[in-house]
């Protein structure tokens, strides 16, 4: 499941603060936040025919990431999406593409720690790029990481922080193993998410998906999670262990970056049929229906 490069990206205009650079010209101080210790938050959203699905969502997350990590300023919604349409209109973007946005601290007077030492800031980051979901929707392997999600008397995972190197780890791990992600646990041994998306088995019917005790609190996520409730599916929110994981009926997990995907195998056993179940293609369905027709108008 290695990325490829897409060819339309090659002359991409990058997007810091406010202004439009080629990608090979664009950069940051090496004295900001993000370079000096990952001290930025971000989220990912996808544009959908002109559309952002549930951007002010994501908006709402990144804010209340930065308020958490104590930010001085933070940019209003209005700005940040004026920033978004900047940087698709200069890239000819209307449709299947995936968007980074970053907030940093922003520019320190010299190198440290401290934040105090940040007196200009923020930086923002829009990187828009053309990129279909990444994830083979026919089914991905994963393995059980060693590598355990931080919860909250470590690091609250309701903090969309960019120091990933928790996830990069467990990745490294599944990348040596040959599967395509892996499945972290928390510090009790309960399923928390993938390195990169949280996840979903369904039992006898039943969603089940985990706390977020020790993951984040996805967009995606709770798309799905609306989705059972309005369709009277029955669905679950708690404590999952590996053993359910291995007798689930069907598994997928779920993010921006790649939607709905199913799991097929996890540390070699195959998932109920090993292909995408019965509900697994109905939220699928239910959720394509949504991005369809619903999202922020920014093109």
């Amino acid at each position: 499941m290695l990325q490829k490069f897409d060819e339309r990206n090659r002359n991409l205009q990058v997007n810091i603060n406010g202004k439009l650079s080629h990608r090979d010209e664009a950069g940051i101080s090496p004295f900001d936040s993000v370079v000096q210790g990952g001290d930025a938050v971000w989220e990912g959203l996808r544009l959908y025919n002109g559309r952002i699905f549930r951007l002010i969502e994501h908006l709402d997350r990144l804010r209340s990431s930065a308020l958490a990590l104590a930010f001085a300023e933070i940019p209003p919604h209005e700005a940040i999406i004026a920033e978004i349409k900047k940087t698709l209109a200069a890239n000819s973007m209307t449709d299947g593409v995936h968007i980074r946005l970053t907030l940093t601290r922003g520019v320190k007077v010299t190198s440290g720690m401290d934040p105090r030492l940040n007196q200009a800031g923020p930086t923002l980051i829009v990187l828009a790029e053309f990129k279909a979901p990444v994830y083979d929707k026919s089914g991905i392997r994963l393995i059980t990481s060693g590598i355990r999600r931080p919860t909250p008397d470590v690091l609250d995972p309701n903090i969309h922080h960019n120091n990933l190197l928790n996830s990069i780890l467990a990745k490294i791990q599944a990348n040596v193993a040959g599967a395509d992600d892996a499945l972290m646990l928390d510090s009790q041994g309960f399923v928390a998410e993938t390195n990169a998306t949280h996840v979903f088995l369904v039992h006898n019917g039943t969603v089940l998906t985990p706390r977020t005790n020790a993951c984040p609190e996805g967009i995606t996520r709770d798309v799905v999670l609306g989705l059972c409730r309005a369709h009277d599916i029955p669905h679950e929110v708690r404590d999952i262990s590996l053993t359910e994981v291995f007798r689930a009926d069907e598994m997928f997990c779920t993010g921006t970056m790649g939607e709905l995907a199913t799991v097929s195998e996890v540390d070699g056993r195959k998932i109920g049929s090993g292909n995408a179940g019965v509900v697994t293609q109905h939220l699928a369905e239910l959720f394509r229906e949504l991005t369809g027709h619903e999202g922020t108008v920014v093109v």
